[in-house]
């Protein structure tokens, strides 16, 4: 397939980009030509993206980060500015299941890496890449949630508590920006093939999962230019938003 120009000129930064969604998102991203910051924790995983990309012509800058160390996530505003001087799309992807256990049975330190990873982490990089998304002619935030944010099961604790933070956040976040030409939205995928939804449902039968690369079209349109809807949640499998 060739390279498409939909996304020419535009720089775009995707999180937990080495697999699943995040990669998907970030060769979907590259195919309509735009450069995309590739940020990942494994080095291996990140290089295979970039091989793929470059191998239809796309470009891609390679970014080895763990969202917990925070120091780099704050750097990350700055470095964009040095180098690209904006930020046109942020996909923030990345995120951990944690322990699937009773809240009374879960550590401190479980807990404090769900909610510093899906949540504490998302509030960094809007406050360092806010000076940059402002700087974008029409920047473009989509945050990746899921459907534990509103259904609270039993078990999933950490993870709903994260994501229904990270809703709020978000959403937060698009009030603060409603004035500006930045969109800020959020992304419900529902079940898809990944290794998270295979660790949390080991019984399913991946193959009844749509694959990743199925969820692209729809964040192509939440980071387009023409998007104008913020503040809103988007549901992958009714296709529906709220």
């Amino acid at each position: 397939m060739a390279k498409g120009t939909r996304l020419e000129n535009r720089i775009a930064l995707v999180t937990g980009a080495s697999r699943g969604i995040g990669r998907a998102v970030a060769i979907g991203l590259a195919r309509e030509g735009a450069h995309v910051i590739l940020l990942a924790r494994t080095v291996g995983g990140l290089e295979e993206v970039d091989d793929e990309i470059r191998a239809f012509g796309g470009t891609a800058t390679l970014v080895n980060l763990d969202l917990k160390q925070s120091d780099k996530v704050d750097a990350l505003g700055p470095t964009i500015y040095q180098r690209w001087g904006k930020l046109d799309i942020l996909v923030a992807n990345a995120g951990v299941l944690g322990p699937l256990s009773p809240l009374a049975h879960i550590t401190g330190d479980a807990w404090n890496e769900v909610i510093e990873i899906n949540l504490t982490a998302n509030w960094r990089l809007i406050r360092s890449l806010d000076p940059v998304l402002r700087r974008s002619e029409g920047a473009r935030a989509v945050f990746v949630s899921s459907g534990a944010a509103a259904a609270k099961n039993a078990y999933w604790g950490p993870y709903s508590v994260s994501k229904a933070g990270l809703e709020a956040l978000v959403k937060t976040y698009a009030h603060e920006v409603a004035s500006t030409p930045i969109k800020v939205n959020l992304l419900n995928p529902g079940p898809v093939r990944t290794t998270m939804r295979q660790r949390a449902f080991p019984g399913e039968n991946p193959a009844t999962l749509p694959e990743p690369e199925a969820l692209v079209p729809l964040f192509l349109d939440l980071v387009d230019a023409g998007q104008t809807e913020s503040g809103r949640v988007y549901d992958f499998k009714t296709g529906t938003s709220r």
